[in-house]
């Protein structure tokens, strides 16, 4: 820990906080300068994130020459590889800060992108037996998954916690809204990219914004807290006996994980990344099963962008004078509907149900994720407890392609494992109503 804490010093030292300005020079507060890289790091991790992945599965199957289940088994493998580092890159974040870590992070990924597109071309110019495509292909995966949906997404909204304090559920809410809706309309955007440049061209371009023209910004734009900048938090004085009471109040991850609450948690933002995970990167197949045409599945993205985008709006207004514990119940509800509609969609109500429940659900998602952590275990140990949480979702994320393709190839029918998911959701919501949930850490 002490080797840790020095490195940070030099680190630290080799990148002052005034280079290549201060921040106190600007005219307004330069936390919502931080707000924006917190957007940018966030918008920039989707070609790691499942919805950015999916839109290019039926290329890679083609590529690649792999069955569907044999590529969700390679998304299997390299997903779960990453997240036995994910808890260490929290850490990493708590040690050596937003401002080394968003560039470095955001450098590899564009970096895995830019492997991935010649991928296919190193697989024929090896020319060997069909288990070195496997791992070439896992390889690939996580690459982009650890850096994209891991490391990138859990540094870029870290990052601006410590910047707001009073107002950091609205703050981080007004975030959302901008990546709730990107989120949900990037399959959209990305195939139409492909139609036009082509896959492989489409690939180039996000290597080259997220793993240069992002990475060099951030490098000179990010700094890690106010306190190194000889600024306050939210732009102004605040209730500094609530803030130390606040940092006394912080667990490490090894007492948070002694907490149900952490448990309750995380494992309703994993059940989201497990089945919105399985729906997004087949949602061509299930579309068609269900008699749905490609490009119905794609305008499906279009109305959970709305209802995602509303609710998270609508909820990161309220949060800030609210417990979390009723939003964490709303969205698992909404997520139950979601998987009713799921199993029902080859009914018009099935279809709006699924939109409905899993926009709302998502909107929800990104409001309990951001706030859950920092608010019931504070911010000393932020990077390693988020991190950790991290590490079971993109777990989860790992298995949802893999098992929801496999109980298509059994059952005939996505349908099963949808259900398994709604038995899955409506205990966690019965857990939700049950464990107390005491906020020691709340703003409010």
């Amino acid at each position: 820990m002490l080797r840790s804490r020095a490195l940070f010093t030099s680190v630290t030292h080799l990148i002052s906080v005034s280079w290549p300005f201060h921040p106190r020079r600007t005219p307004f507060y330069y936390g919502w300068v931080i707000w924006v890289f917190s957007v940018l790091g966030l918008l920039l991790s989707v070609p790691g994130q499942t919805m950015g992945m999916a839109v290019f599965t039926d290329y890679f199957i083609e590529v690649f020459s792999l069955p569907r289940t044999e590529l969700s088994l390679a998304y299997l493998f390299g997903t779960l590889g990453s997240t036995f580092f994910l808890t260490r890159a929290g850490r990493w974040f708590d040690v050596y800060g937003g401002r080394i870590m968003v560039p470095l992070s955001a450098f590899f990924l564009g970096l895995m992108v830019f492997y991935f597109s010649f991928a296919d071309k190193f697989i024929s110019w090896i020319d060997g037996p069909s288990w070195i495509t496997l791992l070439v292909v896992v390889v690939g995966f996580f690459g982009v998954r650890f850096f994209g949906q891991g490391v990138l997404t859990s540094c870029s909204r870290n990052l601006l916690l410590p910047w707001f304090v009073t107002r950091r559920g609205l703050v981080s809410g007004l975030r959302n809204v901008f990546v709730s809706f990107v989120f949900s309309i990037a399959p959209l955007g990305i195939a139409g990219l492909i139609a036009v440049f082509g896959w492989r061209e489409t690939l180039w371009g996000m290597a080259l914004i997220v793993g240069f023209i992002f990475s060099v910004l951030a490098l000179f734009f990010i700094r890690d807290n106010p306190a190194s900048c000889g600024l306050l938090p939210d732009g102004k004085k605040y209730n500094a006996k609530k803030e130390v009471f606040q940092e006394k109040l912080s667990l490490s991850l090894k007492e948070a994980r002694r907490s149900p609450v952490f448990w309750i948690y995380s494992l309703s933002l994993a059940i989201h990344a497990f089945f919105g995970t399985a729906l997004t990167f087949h949602i061509v197949a299930i579309f068609s099963e269900s008699g749905l045409s490609r490009e119905v599945a794609f305008s499906y993205f279009l109305p959970v962008a709305i209802f995602s985008t509303s609710a998270n709006l609508l909820a990161s207004w309220l949060v800030d004078s609210s417990a979390l514990k009723p939003f964490l119940i709303i969205m698992l509800g909404s997520f139950i509907l979601g998987s009713l509609g799921f199993i029902s969609l080859d009914t018009k109500w099935g279809y709006w149900a699924l939109a409905f429940g899993f926009g709302i659900g998502g909107g929800l998602w990104h409001v309990v994720s951001n706030l859950a952590f920092i608010r019931f275990f504070g911010p000393a140990h932020i990077g390693e407890v988020s991190g950790f949480s991290t590490s079971i979702s993109v777990f989860a994320s790992a298995l949802g392609p893999f098992v929801f393709s496999a109980a298509a190839d059994v059952s005939g029918s996505y349908g099963t494992a949808a259900k398994l998911c709604l038995l899955g959701l409506i205990a966690l919501l019965v857990a939700a109503l049950i464990i107390p949930q005491t906020e020691p850490s709340s703003p409010c």
